[in-house]
């Protein structure tokens, strides 16, 4: 076989001095770098993978923000109509006592109006009874053509009243 190695060209003790440096090689390559480098690689997949398992949980938790936010819509929408049902309600309510308050106004209204109307009926009677007065007063006068001084209230009175009586 050394004839062989001869014939091709190659030195045994360079071969085996050459591969003695090769695995030498490879010991400390495998020590000083290809480790480091697993570990690096290891550590970076590492933090993928957890990057990935958080970015899942971020879109769960986005999931269940927008179904919350969707919940929280429904509800205040349904908060919403109700506050505009019992407004409605309240208006209603207000309109009918606004109703009835009104309806209490005016029947004072109509009963002060029936009050004034009634001491203004008084305050034309006695104007016309001091009219009429006056006038039975001039009529006696020119009837009976007596002095002013001779006629007295008593006599007018009771012809006021007579005229009253006569009257209703």
């Amino acid at each position: 076989m050394a004839d062989l190695f001869r014939s091709l060209g190659i030195d045994w003790r360079l071969l085996l001095s050459q591969a003695a440096n090769f695995i030498i090689l490879l010991i400390v390559l495998r020590a000083f770098v290809y480790a480091p480098l697993l570990r690096v690689l290891k550590e970076r997949r590492a933090r993928i993978e957890e990057g990935l398992a958080k970015a899942d949980e971020a879109d769960k938790r986005l999931i269940d923000a927008n179904e919350m936010a969707a919940a929280k819509m429904k509800e205040a929408e349904r908060e919403g109509l109700s506050v505009i049902a019992d407004a409605r309600i309240k208006a209603v309510k207000d309109k009918a006592a606004a109703d009835e308050k009104l309806k209490i106004e005016e029947a004072a209204a109509r009963v002060n109006l029936e009050e004034i109307m009634k001491r203004r009926r008084i305050e034309a009677d006695a104007a016309l009874a001091h009219e009429e007065g006056a006038i039975i007063k001039a009529a006696i006068l020119k009837t009976v053509e007596l002095s002013p001084d001779a006629v007295d209230d008593a006599l007018i009175a009771q012809a006021i009243t007579h005229v009253k009586q006569n009257r209703s």
